[in-house]
């Protein structure tokens, strides 16, 4: 792996030297761990003039590969308690010969600007923008391997969740099952808060489980996503409590359907952002629910749940080859409740058989 690593770091130097810095400062945790193989606490990375340095506050935890950096790199503690990695890093890059220092202003606050320029004061600090995060979107073969593993644990986790009785049960005690089986299975633990939805709150995005129990005649709404090795996958399914769904819930779930799948099968190499979210969004407005869908229909995920692309009726860009992203479009009823269907797919050339469906657990309206 040291050989990815650097190939990444040689393409944000060339990022930088396109500004005019030779060197760059990566503070974000999840930035220094794309381009160092692991992001101990505090940690940040200087690509100096000369060479590449990893600055911790504390030895790193290397027990596990997933904690282990990349050893090409030169490690360097920093000396004295409340030490702060990125003031020496910009010591370091002085001591190189740098004159211009590259550092991720979008993350670092303005306190850590100015110690910087008080311990490095001719030292320059130029923008690098998301220059990092854009070369985090196209994932290699062994990152989207990582995010396989991550949603075949979610689909396991959820299907046995499915094969136990759930009527009686709070929203709070199935999220907090969930997240036991996701470690269980071998995740590094939950990409994100699971969220469990019943009755009036099915369908809701983002919703926080509550002391709701899951009653008769209810839509279930689970949302969860595995990490594993540090990569984070996510699916969403909605269900019906009972022997029959109402009719109602049907005409929803069919149609809720028919938008997920427009939103898939729009995933194709050169397909704006924008028309995959048109895609989905067409058939719920068709129908009427225009004022209850959510803001996006999908979104990248890697070492981060949330990264770019975003699919938005604003957003800007085109889809490459080997993006993951999630496809989630939903409808929520105030006071009925709602249905919501996420995956996660990576978008593939149609000669490669189009959009890689990651996370398989059936969306048939199971009745449970």
């Amino acid at each position: 792996m040291s050989e990815v690593y650097a190939v990444r770091r040689a393409r944000l130097r060339e990022c930088c030297n396109a500004v005019g810095s030779t060197a760059a400062l990566v503070s974000r945790p999840a930035n220094v761990r794309y381009l160092a193989g692991a992001a101990p606490e505090g940690a940040v990375l200087l690509l100096g003039s000369t060479e590449d340095v990893l600055l911790c506050a504390a030895p790193p935890d290397d027990r596990s590969p997933q904690t282990r950096p990349d050893d090409s790199l030169r490690l360097h503690v920093t000396a004295g308690a409340g030490a702060d990695p990125a003031v020496a890093a910009a010591g370091l890059a002085v001591a190189q010969g740098v004159d211009s220092l590259a550092v991720e202003e979008h993350h670092l606050t303005v306190t850590r600007h100015r110690e910087i320029h008080a311990a490095a004061p001719k030292l320059r600090l130029a923008g690098v923008a998301g220059a990092v995060e854009q070369l985090r979107v196209v994932k290699d073969e062994e990152e989207i391997s990582c995010l396989r593993i991550g949603a075949e644990i979610a689909d396991q986790a959820l299907g046995e969740l499915l094969e136990s009785i759930l009527v009686g049960r709070t929203e709070r005690h199935l999220a907090l099952e969930l997240e036991r089986r996701l470690v269980d299975h071998g995740a590094d633990g939950p990409a994100f808060p699971t969220s469990v939805a019943t009755g009036p709150n099915a369908g809701r995005p983002g919703h926080r489980p509550t002391d709701r129990r899951v009653e008769e005649g209810d839509f279930l709404s689970v949302c969860l996503g595995a990490t594993y090795r540090g990569y984070r996958c996510e699916i969403g399914r909605t269900f019906v409590i009972g022997t029959a769904p109402a009719d109602w819930q049907i005409e929803l779930y069919d149609l809720v359907f028919s938008a997920q799948r427009a939103g898939r099968e729009s995933l194709v190499p050169g397909t704006a952002c924008r028309d995959v979210d048109r895609a989905a969004r067409h058939v719920l407005d068709s129908a009427g629910y225009a004022e209850a869908l959510p803001v996006r229909t999908g979104h990248g995920v890697g070492l981060e749940i949330d990264e770019d692309p975003q699919l938005t009726p604003a957003a800007m860009g085109k889809l490459d080859a080997c993006v993951p992203v999630t496809v989630e479009p939903g409808v929520h009823l105030p006071g009925r409740g709602g249905v919501r269907i996420d995956d996660t797919l990576v978008v593939r050339p149609e000669a490669d058989g189009g959009p890689e469906l990651l996370t398989i657990t059936t969306k048939e309206l199971l009745a449970l």
